[in-house]
């Protein structure tokens, strides 16, 4: 009852149903299909509507290290106001605002529509639905009602489905289907881990590691402290913050914790480092813990392991007493902005 006083937004809930986003992303996009020759993909997104395109390109560095693609896509980001030279170039630019009313976004896309670039919209509405109704472009109306950086399932399983009709990846909708059913049996056992991690937290200013390959996983896990727990976080990656940062703890300035995202698959001396600098940290009166990954395909290694980021940043933000679903200094620094 009490945590139900605190979540007043009900996040755990939409945690619980996120693995349902994956079929209704996909259902979403079925019909949609871009013409054209593209050698690269532009997503120009801010915040939490970002960070499918983050996941994408992990996903895709994976199936060409296994062969599964001969050509490898090039995946870039874009979070400003203009697009990148790469925009231009047999690419396709995904625009992507939950809200549909991002600042930065529209502003990007109003310089794809003047140079006459190819495009699709997702969003759940907004002025990107608006954009594109007004100008034929083909558009993905997400579900309304969450926050953005809980609608990752309907981002990334739209965005794959629209690829896989492009023909710019081969179909594996079925197993993202797979990852949906999978997920849903695991997810009383991650909650149970998240709130276990989680209670050993408060207090601590968290830092995240992983491997170079998931970096983009740690990224995330950092913005989701930033977001439902009101922390500050920060994250780095192996083996490059063995050659810089790592020094940085020869004289702490916080109450650190460190987390380390392992991936029991990873390579033999990257896993080394990880033991080798846990033991260091441990010297100099670091707490760190390690968090194997899950084992599995590359779709349940990745979501498995956002899925619980989920858990240990919501179960964070209630050992702090704090509704983790609105994010006021956002909202407030947006009114100022205007």
């Amino acid at each position: 009852m009490e945590n139900i006083k605190i979540d007043k937004s009900s996040l755990r809930q939409i945690i619980l149903d996120g693995a349902e986003q994956f079929s209704e992303g996909l259902r979403l996009a079925k019909n949609i299909k871009i013409n054209g020759q593209f050698k690269s993909i532009m997503l120009s997104g801010m915040g939490g509507s970002a960070l499918p395109g983050n996941i994408l390109r992990v996903y895709l560095n994976d199936l060409f290290q296994k062969s599964e693609i001969q050509k490898k896509i090039a995946v870039y980001q874009n979070r400003f106001y203009s697009l990148p030279p790469e925009a231009y170039d047999n690419c396709l630019n995904i625009i992507c605002s939950y809200s549909g009313n991002t600042e930065e976004t529209i502003s990007s896309f109003n310089e794809a529509l003047k140079g006459k670039l190819a495009c699709v919209g997702i969003s759940s509405g907004g002025k990107i639905e608006e954009i594109c109704q007004k100008n034929n472009i083909p558009h993905v109306k997400l579900p309304s009602g969450i926050q953005p950086r809980m609608a990752t399932g309907y981002f990334f399983a739209s965005i794959f489905q629209v690829l896989v009709n492009t023909g710019l990846m081969p179909d594996k909708t079925g197993e993202l289907e797979k990852l949906a059913e999978k997920l849903e049996k695991t997810t009383p056992e991650l909650e149970k881990k998240g709130k276990d991690v989680a209670q050993k937290l408060k207090g601590k200013t968290l830092i995240i590691y992983s491997s170079a390959k998931f970096k983009a996983l740690a990224m995330i896990w950092k913005i989701k402290f930033n977001e439902n727990s009101k922390i500050p976080a920060f994250y780095n990656f192996f083996p490059e913050l063995n050659h810089n940062e790592m020094v940085g703890f020869t004289n702490p300035q916080a109450n650190f914790f460190i987390l380390m995202l392992k991936d029991p698959e990873d390579h033999p001396q990257n896993l080394k480092r990880f033991k080798i600098t846990q033991d260091i940290f441990r010297e100099k009166g670091i707490e760190t813990e390690t968090v194997d990954m899950e084992t599995g395909d590359i779709f349940y290694k990745m979501f498995s392991a956002l899925f619980l980021g989920d858990w240990i940043s919501y179960y964070l933000a209630l050992e702090y007493g704090q509704d983790p679903t609105p994010v006021e200094m956002v909202e407030k620094f947006k009114n100022l902005l205007k």
